[in-house]
């Protein structure tokens, strides 16, 4: 019997090594790999010479159809598709009544996850889900054993905003993310600080974008994550930063990392590749929370990567228009960036090309660690047996980004201009084409939603 399909004559990347061989697919999942002559005959033979063949990257932080997104679940993955991200994990947002809240009454962790499940299904790749704790109601506790029912295997806090937890709720939280074996995902910024220093340049009118960065320092990104880190160790509890920027930060993680079992990471493809310098060169497009920071940080973010402190690059990819971010004030612009569709090639030739990073380790970052460290069993890997997510990445082809091209509904990149060596050439997702040479040409509703299992972080 003909199996699905043979990719043959490129290089594997994987965690560990590069591979000079072929890889089969049947029914969904990763038959085998080696020699294609000793594959079954296959309904579509695909020739990759001279291409990389990657697992499919995995971006455990995106926002899409959710709280001050605009981001649509078939922009948005299409954009991934093109970009060879096969999954994804948005956030399901606990309702909550307040100045910048989109709902009218309050409601439960529970609704949130089921509301979001629905809206995904016309999802263009696999999609999980973040529960995102939005108030300090202690009903939460009683509904996590149902939300871990429904896949979700991982919550969300933050400590600033109106939706910010005090340290008192989020200790709570981290002994029932101990007891449940969950993952506990924190935004850290000292919201006291952070508000008195964007009231002072409000009063001093310094309202032009490059001021930006200092009503948001990194030492209030590292106040908060001292403290966050601190309690989900008392707690014993798995506690994942999100989007760290600096240097300080960054070293509060490894500070407490001591073999990856309780302590994980990750910084984003804007904050390794951009500085704080694009604000005076684009204005306020790129502001996004917490801020770009230095060259200097962004040096201390691979150093980080490398070592382990951090070992996860995602995107926070959030999708507004132009008119939403040019704005004469910098603290009215809308907060975010898309990059679901840049984020892969964009990194490729930082990590890579200038920096002389490996591809295990770009497979590493953007593939494996994001899959094994939220409990995607099936993704991030090229191993037989599991899901046929495979990216045919193209690393010396040159061009030039354009938000021209922009699948998702953002009309604008923070990346525009900018020449990068590395493209995606085809997506695969469950063995299925969902993006060929620069065309989507998956379904929406392909995509899936991942029942995600606890993640033993002992065993990684």
């Amino acid at each position: 019997m003909a199996i699905d399909l043979v990719i043959s004559g490129g290089t594997l990347a994987t965690p560990r090594r590069l591979i000079d061989c072929d890889i089969a697919v049947n029914d969904s999942k990763i038959a085998a790999i080696g020699d294609k002559q000793t594959f079954p005959e296959a309904k579509e033979r695909v020739d990759a010479s001279g291409l990389l063949v990657m697992p499919g990257v995995v971006d455990p932080h995106v926002h899409i159809d959710g709280y001050l997104s605009r981001e649509t679940y078939e922009a948005g993955t299409s954009a991934a598709a093109l970009g060879g991200i096969t999954s994804c994990i948005n956030f399901a947002w606990e309702a909550w009544v307040g100045d910048l809240s989109i709902w009218e009454e309050e409601g439960t962790l529970l609704e949130a996850v089921q509301r979001q499940k629905k809206k995904g299904k016309e999802s263009v790749i696999d999609f999980g889900l973040h529960g995102a704790i939005t108030r300090e109601d202690p009903a939460v506790f009683d509904e996590l054993e149902d939300v871990i029912d429904e896949g979700v295997t991982s919550v969300k806090m933050f400590t600033a905003y109106e939706i910010g937890l005090s340290n008192g709720f989020i200790n709570r939280v981290f002994e029932h993310v101990a007891d449940h074996d969950i993952v506990g995902v924190l935004h850290t910024e000292d919201a006291s600080v952070r508000e008195q220093l964007t009231q002072e340049l409000q009063a001093e009118g310094k309202h032009q974008p490059q001021y930006y960065p200092q009503a948001r320092p990194d030492y209030a990104e590292a106040m908060a994550a001292e403290s966050a880190v601190r309690m989900a160790q008392e707690a014993g509890a798995k506690y994942y930063g999100i989007h760290t920027t600096s240097q300080k930060a960054a070293d509060i993680l490894a500070s407490y990392q001591t073999d990856g079992s309780e302590v994980r990471g990750e910084t984003c493809t804007q904050y390794t590749t951009l500085d704080e310098s694009a604000y005076e060169e684009q204005g306020t497009l790129p502001i996004m929370a917490p801020p770009l920071r230095t060259p200097a940080d962004r040096d201390a973010l691979f150093e980080h990567l490398a070592t382990g402190a951090l070992s996860v690059v995602s995107t926070d990819h959030n999708a507004f228009k132009r008119s939403e971010k040019t704005v004469e004030n910098w603290w009215d612009s809308s907060f975010g960036a898309n990059g679901l569709q840049t984020s892969l090639p964009v990194f490729h030739d930082e990590a890579v090309n200038k920096r002389g990073y490996s591809y295990p380790f770009l497979v590493q970052v953007m593939c494996t660690n994001p899959a094994q460290t939220f409990g995607l069993s099936e993704k991030g890997t090229l191993e037989p047996g599991t899901d046929a997510d495979i990216v045919l990445f193209d690393p010396n082809e040159s061009y030039t980004i354009s938000a021209a091209d922009n699948a998702s509904i953002a009309d604008y990149s923070i990346y525009e201009g900018k020449e990068v060596t590395g493209r995606v050439k085809k997506t695969y997702l469950r063995g299925e084409l969902i993006a060929d040479e620069g065309t989507v040409v998956g379904e929406p509703g392909y995509g899936e939603f991942i029942d995600r299992d606890r993640p033993d972080w002992q065993a990684n």
